[in-house]
Protein backbone atom coordinates (compact mmCIF):
# COMPACT_ATOMS: atom_id res chain seq x y z
CA UNK A 1 0.00 0.00 0.00
CA UNK A 2 0.89 3.64 -0.36
CA UNK A 3 0.74 5.35 3.03
CA UNK A 4 1.34 8.85 4.34
CA UNK A 5 2.38 9.41 7.95
CA UNK A 6 2.02 12.74 9.72
CA UNK A 7 3.86 13.41 12.95
CA UNK A 8 6.51 10.99 11.74
CA UNK A 9 9.24 12.23 14.11
CA UNK A 10 7.18 11.48 17.22
CA UNK A 11 7.37 8.22 19.13
CA UNK A 12 4.33 6.62 17.49
CA UNK A 13 4.88 8.28 14.11
CA UNK A 14 8.42 6.99 13.81
CA UNK A 15 7.19 3.48 14.64
CA UNK A 16 4.47 3.80 12.00
CA UNK A 17 7.09 4.65 9.38
CA UNK A 18 9.49 1.91 10.45
CA UNK A 19 6.89 -0.85 10.71
CA UNK A 20 5.17 0.15 7.48
CA UNK A 21 8.47 -0.01 5.59
CA UNK A 22 9.28 -3.37 7.18
CA UNK A 23 5.89 -4.64 5.95
CA UNK A 24 6.71 -3.61 2.38
CA UNK A 25 4.56 -0.50 2.09
CA UNK A 26 5.52 2.71 0.29
CA UNK A 27 5.65 5.50 2.88
CA UNK A 28 5.57 9.27 2.66
CA UNK A 29 6.65 10.80 5.97
CA UNK A 30 5.57 14.41 6.51
CA UNK A 31 7.83 16.16 9.02
CA UNK A 32 8.89 19.62 10.12
CA UNK A 33 12.53 18.60 10.57
CA UNK A 34 13.76 15.68 8.41
CA UNK A 35 16.91 15.38 10.53
CA UNK A 36 14.80 14.13 13.44
CA UNK A 37 13.22 11.23 11.55
CA UNK A 38 16.02 8.73 11.95
CA UNK A 39 14.47 6.21 9.53
CA UNK A 40 15.65 5.43 6.02
CA UNK A 41 14.54 3.11 3.25
CA UNK A 42 14.19 2.74 -0.48
CA UNK A 43 10.40 3.04 -0.32
CA UNK A 44 10.48 6.13 1.92
CA UNK A 45 9.79 9.67 0.72
CA UNK A 46 10.28 12.50 3.21
CA UNK A 47 8.28 15.70 2.81
CA UNK A 48 9.07 18.77 4.87
CA UNK A 49 6.08 20.86 5.95
CA UNK A 50 4.97 23.15 8.74
CA UNK A 51 1.45 21.71 8.41
CA UNK A 52 -0.22 25.10 8.11
CA UNK A 53 -1.35 25.04 4.47
CA UNK A 54 -3.63 22.28 3.11
CA UNK A 55 -2.58 23.12 -0.46
CA UNK A 56 1.02 22.37 0.47
CA UNK A 57 0.02 18.91 1.70
CA UNK A 58 -2.07 17.80 -1.24
CA UNK A 59 0.88 16.20 -3.03
CA UNK A 60 1.79 14.27 0.11
CA UNK A 61 -1.62 12.58 0.31
CA UNK A 62 -2.50 12.31 -3.38
CA UNK A 63 -3.13 8.73 -4.48
CA UNK A 64 -2.53 7.23 -1.04
CA UNK A 65 -4.47 4.24 0.24
CA UNK A 66 -4.42 5.58 3.79
CA UNK A 67 -3.15 8.43 5.93
CA UNK A 68 -1.94 7.82 9.49
CA UNK A 69 -1.39 10.60 12.00
CA UNK A 70 0.61 10.69 15.20
CA UNK A 71 0.01 14.41 15.56
CA UNK A 72 -0.81 15.71 19.02
CA UNK A 73 0.30 17.68 22.03
CA UNK A 74 3.62 16.70 23.59
CA UNK A 75 2.72 18.58 26.79
CA UNK A 76 -0.13 20.59 28.31
CA UNK A 77 1.21 23.81 26.82
CA UNK A 78 0.68 22.34 23.34
CA UNK A 79 -3.06 21.82 23.88
CA UNK A 80 -4.93 22.71 20.70
CA UNK A 81 -2.32 21.43 18.29
CA UNK A 82 -4.12 18.15 17.53
CA UNK A 83 -7.28 19.86 16.33
CA UNK A 84 -5.47 22.59 14.42
CA UNK A 85 -3.12 20.30 12.54
CA UNK A 86 -5.74 17.63 11.90
CA UNK A 87 -7.96 20.24 10.24
CA UNK A 88 -5.13 20.93 7.81
CA UNK A 89 -4.69 17.23 7.06
CA UNK A 90 -8.43 16.74 6.58
CA UNK A 91 -8.63 19.64 4.14
CA UNK A 92 -5.78 18.23 2.06
CA UNK A 93 -7.31 14.74 2.05
CA UNK A 94 -10.74 15.96 1.08
CA UNK A 95 -9.26 18.06 -1.74
CA UNK A 96 -7.60 14.90 -3.10
CA UNK A 97 -10.55 12.55 -2.38
CA UNK A 98 -8.44 10.39 -0.04
CA UNK A 99 -10.77 8.77 2.47
CA UNK A 100 -8.94 6.52 4.93
CA UNK A 101 -7.50 8.24 8.01
CA UNK A 102 -6.26 6.79 11.29
CA UNK A 103 -5.24 9.10 14.14
CA UNK A 104 -3.91 8.81 17.67
CA UNK A 105 -6.16 10.08 20.44
CA UNK A 106 -6.24 8.95 24.11
CA UNK A 107 -8.12 6.43 26.23
CA UNK A 108 -9.83 8.95 28.54
CA UNK A 109 -11.43 10.66 25.52
CA UNK A 110 -13.71 7.66 25.07
CA UNK A 111 -16.18 5.94 27.40
CA UNK A 112 -14.99 4.56 30.70
CA UNK A 113 -14.10 0.86 30.51
CA UNK A 114 -16.70 -1.59 31.78
CA UNK A 115 -15.31 -3.65 34.65
CA UNK A 116 -12.68 -1.23 35.94
CA UNK A 117 -12.11 -1.26 39.69
CA UNK A 118 -11.96 1.73 42.08
CA UNK A 119 -8.22 2.21 41.58
CA UNK A 120 -8.47 2.38 37.80
CA UNK A 121 -11.41 4.79 38.01
CA UNK A 122 -9.54 7.00 40.46
CA UNK A 123 -6.39 7.10 38.33
CA UNK A 124 -8.43 7.81 35.21
CA UNK A 125 -10.18 10.70 36.95
CA UNK A 126 -6.90 12.16 38.24
CA UNK A 127 -5.17 11.98 34.86
CA UNK A 128 -8.21 13.46 33.13
CA UNK A 129 -8.17 16.40 35.55
CA UNK A 130 -4.46 17.04 35.10
CA UNK A 131 -4.60 16.81 31.31
CA UNK A 132 -8.06 18.30 30.82
CA UNK A 133 -6.88 20.81 28.20
CA UNK A 134 -5.10 18.11 26.19
CA UNK A 135 -8.15 15.85 26.30
CA UNK A 136 -10.46 18.71 25.38
CA UNK A 137 -8.28 19.24 22.31
CA UNK A 138 -8.50 15.56 21.40
CA UNK A 139 -12.28 15.56 21.82
CA UNK A 140 -12.52 18.51 19.46
CA UNK A 141 -10.19 16.71 17.05
CA UNK A 142 -12.50 13.69 17.09
CA UNK A 143 -15.47 16.00 16.50
CA UNK A 144 -13.66 17.34 13.42
CA UNK A 145 -13.20 13.77 12.22
CA UNK A 146 -16.90 13.04 12.70
CA UNK A 147 -17.83 16.13 10.67
CA UNK A 148 -15.47 15.19 7.85
CA UNK A 149 -16.13 13.00 4.83
CA UNK A 150 -13.27 10.64 5.69
CA UNK A 151 -13.40 7.01 6.77
CA UNK A 152 -11.65 7.78 10.04
CA UNK A 153 -10.56 5.71 13.02
CA UNK A 154 -9.43 7.25 16.30
CA UNK A 155 -7.04 4.95 18.19
CA UNK A 156 -7.18 5.61 21.94
CA UNK A 157 -4.25 4.32 24.01
CA UNK A 158 -3.63 4.72 27.77
CA UNK A 159 -0.26 5.72 29.21
CA UNK A 160 2.47 5.25 26.61
CA UNK A 161 5.77 3.45 27.11
CA UNK A 162 8.98 3.25 25.10
CA UNK A 163 9.24 -0.52 24.93
CA UNK A 164 9.65 -3.06 22.12
CA UNK A 165 6.78 -4.29 19.99
CA UNK A 166 4.90 -7.22 21.53
CA UNK A 167 1.78 -7.60 19.38
CA UNK A 168 0.02 -8.75 22.55
CA UNK A 169 -2.50 -5.98 23.12
CA UNK A 170 -6.27 -5.80 23.35
CA UNK A 171 -8.58 -3.63 21.26
CA UNK A 172 -12.19 -2.63 21.87
CA UNK A 173 -14.14 -0.89 19.12
CA UNK A 174 -16.22 1.88 20.65
CA UNK A 175 -14.82 1.25 24.12
CA UNK A 176 -11.67 0.51 26.06
CA UNK A 177 -10.06 -2.67 27.44
CA UNK A 178 -10.79 -3.10 31.19
CA UNK A 179 -7.76 -2.45 33.40
CA UNK A 180 -5.81 -1.30 30.36
CA UNK A 181 -3.20 0.91 31.97
CA UNK A 182 -0.21 0.89 29.62
CA UNK A 183 0.91 0.20 26.08
CA UNK A 184 4.14 0.64 24.11
CA UNK A 185 4.21 3.19 21.33
CA UNK A 186 5.39 0.42 19.02
CA UNK A 187 2.22 -1.57 19.75
CA UNK A 188 0.01 1.47 19.13
CA UNK A 189 1.63 1.82 15.72
CA UNK A 190 1.17 -1.89 15.07
CA UNK A 191 -2.50 -1.64 15.97
CA UNK A 192 -3.03 1.34 13.68
CA UNK A 193 -1.43 -0.41 10.72
CA UNK A 194 -3.50 -3.54 11.36
CA UNK A 195 -6.72 -1.48 11.30
CA UNK A 196 -6.22 0.11 7.88
CA UNK A 197 -8.50 -2.43 6.16
CA UNK A 198 -10.66 -3.24 9.21
CA UNK A 199 -14.17 -2.15 8.25
CA UNK A 200 -15.47 -2.52 11.81
CA UNK A 201 -13.21 0.36 12.88
CA UNK A 202 -14.55 2.86 10.33
CA UNK A 203 -15.86 6.05 11.96
CA UNK A 204 -15.13 4.57 15.39
CA UNK A 205 -12.93 5.20 18.39
CA UNK A 206 -10.90 2.10 19.27
CA UNK A 207 -9.38 1.56 22.70
CA UNK A 208 -6.05 -0.26 22.67
CA UNK A 209 -4.08 -1.43 25.72
CA UNK A 210 -2.40 -4.42 27.34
Amino acid sequence: MKLTVFGATGGIGRELVRQALDAGHEVTAVVRDPARLGVTGGRLEVVRSGLTDPEELRGAVRGRHAVLSGLGARSRKDAGVATRLTRTVLAAMEAESVRRLLVVSAGPVGPAPVGDGPLDRAVRGLVSAILKDVYADLREMEAELARSGTDWTSVRPPRLQDKPLTGRYRTVVGGFPPRGRFIARADVAHAMLSMIDAEETLKQGVGVAY
